[in-house]
């Protein structure tokens, strides 16, 4: 025995009108009663379908600008009487109400109008009362009442009426769906209403599923990935490869940010979400790509590249030679695109959008930690702000590298120390317990290329024994945040070598 329930009367009152005469058509020829609202049904009228306006129903009027329209009894009674209640139903027939079967409705374009910048009165003004009340009242009432509230559902209503009207299960889908619009909604309206503070008191986030993924950090765990935050990696477009796993999207995020942090043409190649490399060029993105891969050819191989520049094909040559999980960029060049794509396994990610989210959001067991993003701006990441407090003035070829190392510097998990020549890095320690193993990774990594490098710490020497493990092997120069109880025994041992040393007063610690 099916369980479809038919439909024969149906409220439609709907802000956005797309296919509206369409819908209202397929109702009429299906012998549908239609009650509908103010332009919604002179839209219907207009096109010949039969319609009863709403306040012909009521026996009330519209009024204060359409801020009262649906919100009365004679709407509400029959969106939620029980049609399998018989005292529900003897209640609606007493007050010579008949019951909805098909509710359709679209509420205000609310986010589309505080994204137009428009003026707070304009906005409230677009804050949907009677829509969202009649959603989740017909949704509530799913048992006997199918409700549409997205233009995307048309086709299966159509369908629906097709076939003589909605399942149930149809309409606890649609029920979902309708709870799922007024909660985003309200989130919305929430969160716009307190948005003076940077890090508000209450805030809320809808976040949707885009796509599952084969699996997340290891096989035996189940992932996928949801959107609903800032425009951002989330939103790429991917023109080519395999689908995107766990990992993928985690490297290229942080390789994404690592570009991001630099105002030339930019390299960063990641694995494991720590740097293999990183350069910039003013030569363009192949120079800044080459000299980046020179840092670690060996952990850069199965990495993620990301550039903060249109990728060429001076670029996708010598990239194209080694095995690359991901490659994100604003943009391609056609032949480099073509080039590429010759390469089955790379993912090639673009992502338009080069702006960093001011607020950073970070899960804990029971709550969430939100934060100020940390961004390379602050008053102590520009040179002109530095402290010298060691050595002799640095010529402008040391000091490019200098902040070239400490804007690169930011991506590396702490504790952390980059080491850098000609504005790309030649050694890198991160991750370690102490700032002593991170000097020593470092060194061991850039090899002779220590040499006459300088170098960046991510906070400062708690002692003086990591920063002479750098200047023992070479390094000319070091940038640190400065701060520590012992200051003085830190420069006491650069003066000592001769070594310049700058402190920046701001830190770019990453813990996570």
């Amino acid at each position: 025995m099916s369980d479809r329930k038919s439909v024969r009367r149906a409220l439609v009152s709907v802000y956005d009108k797309t296919r509206l005469i369409e819908i209202g058509r397929v109702l009429s020829d299906a012998g549908v009663e239609i009650i509908s609202t103010g332009s919604t049904a002179a839209q219907l009228a207009g096109a010949g379908v039969t319609v009863i306006q709403v306040s012909t129903y009521t026996g009330f009027p519209e009024i204060m600008d359409g801020r009262v329209k649906t919100l009365h009894p004679r709407v509400h009674a029959a969106i939620l009487a029980d049609q399998n209640n018989s005292q529900h139903m003897g209640a609606i027939t007493d007050l010579d109400i008949a019951p909805f079967d098909l509710v359709i409705i679209n509420l205000y374009p609310f986010a589309e109008t505080i994204a137009s910048g428009a003026q707070f009165a304009e906005c409230i003004e677009q804050i949907d009362i009677g829509g969202p009340s009649m959603l989740r009242g017909a949704a509530k009432n799913h048992g006997s009442v199918a409700v549409i509230s997205n233009t995307s559902q048309y086709d299966e209503l159509i369908a629906a009426i097709g076939q003589g009207g909605f399942s149930l299960a149809q309409r606890r889908q649609l029920a979902l769906a309708a709870f799922r619009t007024t909660a985003e909604y309200d989130v919305m309206i929430a969160n716009w209403l307190g948005d003076n503070d940077e890090l508000p008191q209450w805030f809320g986030s809808i976040w949707q599923r885009q796509s599952g993924l084969r699996y997340g950090e290891n096989p035996h765990q189940s992932a996928a990935i949801y959107s609903g935050g800032a425009i951002g990696l989330v939103n790429a477009v991917q023109l080519h490869g395999k689908e995107m796993s766990f990992n993928n999207y985690t490297d290229a995020d942080a390789a994404w940010r690592a570009v991001l942090d630099h105002r030339d043409p930019a390299v960063a190649i990641m694995k494991h979400a720590n740097p293999a490399g990183v350069a910039v060029s003013e030569l363009g993105v192949a120079i800044a790509y080459q000299r980046a891969h020179e840092c670690d050819p060996v952990s850069a191989f199965g990495g993620v590249v990301a550039a903060n520049r249109r990728v060429d094909l001076a670029m996708a040559q010598p990239l194209s030679e080694i095995f690359t999980e991901v490659l994100i960029a604003p943009d391609y060049d056609a032949d480099a695109l073509e080039l590429l794509m010759k390469k089955p396994s790379i993912r090639i990610l673009k992502c338009a959008v080069t702006a960093i989210y001011p607020i950073e959001l970070r899960p804990v067991s029971g709550g969430v930690l939100l934060q100020e993003t940390d961004i390379i701006d602050a008053e102590g990441d520009s040179p002109a702000n530095w402290r010298q407090v060691s050595g002799e003035p640095v010529d402008r070829e040391t000091m490019l590298d200098l902040e070239f190392a400490w804007r690169s510097v930011r991506c590396v998990k702490s504790n952390a120390i980059l080491l850098a020549k000609m504005t790309a890095s030649v050694g890198i320690g991160m991750g370690q317990v102490n700032r002593v193993d991170s000097a020593r990774l470092a060194v061991s990594r850039a090899g002779e290329r220590v040499k006459g490098s300088v170098a960046a710490s991510d906070a400062f020497f708690p002692f003086a024994d990591g920063v002479q493990i750098l200047i023992d092997a070479g390094v000319c120069a070091v940038v640190q945040p400065g701060g520590s109880v012992r200051d003085d025994e830190v420069i006491a041992a650069a003066q000592a070598a001769g070594v310049a040393m700058f402190f920046t007063g701001t830190r770019h610690f990453s813990h996570a």
